[in-house]
């Protein structure tokens, strides 16, 4: 059986409602508060990587403009979805939620080898976050409806890559929480 780890990828105001407002982020909420529910009840790791950006000085802004800036508002996780005292939150200043972060040494001290990835955007965040999970040597479900990007073709293109590239298991949530029992 898999030891798993949920991780929750850049599931921030900027990134559902504010500067990177992305409607499609809104449709999975639902989906990730029921997995976030189920793995707590299975005792799985939950997970928060999120940006975390130092206003004029990190590389993202050029590209992006300013989002999820430390401190502010648009950093923080969204209401639905407020880590509890149990949960991890792993601050990132790139796309990966491994590089020069935690993430490794947590996931080692927990002796995770699967990573279930979800959030915002299968083809940017998620994706680089999968390439490096790969990179280590974990396995890599995505369960299809706690993940989304700007539009359709963003959100197929990722999923495809992610199966096609580093071996994704890309499955429904609901087989996915049955296979906890």
């Amino acid at each position: 059986m898999a030891n798993y780890a949920l991780i929750l990828v850049d599931m921030l105001n900027d990134f559902v409602t504010g500067a990177l407002g992305c409607d499609r982020g809104r449709v999975i909420v639902p989906d990730l508060i029921k997995l976030t529910n189920a793995a707590r009840e299975h005792g799985i790791p939950v997970i928060y990587s999120n940006d975390s950006h130092l206003k004029g000085i990190d590389h993202e802004l050029k590209l992006w403009g300013d989002h999820a800036i430390r401190g502010t508002k648009g950093a923080e996780v969204i209401p639905e979805l407020t880590p509890q005292e149990t949960d991890y939150v792993i601050p990132k200043r790139r796309y990966s939620g491994f590089y020069q972060t935690d993430m490794q040494l947590l996931l080692s001290e927990l002796h995770v080898d699967s990573v279930i990835i979800t959030g915002l955007h299968t083809h940017m965040c998620c994706r680089h976050t999968s390439a490096d999970a790969y990179y280590l040597g974990y396995n890599i479900v995505v369960p299809k409806e706690t993940t989304n990007s700007f539009t359709e073709e963003d959100y197929d293109y990722g999923l495809k890559y992610l199966k096609e590239v580093y071996g994704a298991n890309i499955c429904a949530l609901d087989d996915l929480i049955k296979s906890f029992d």
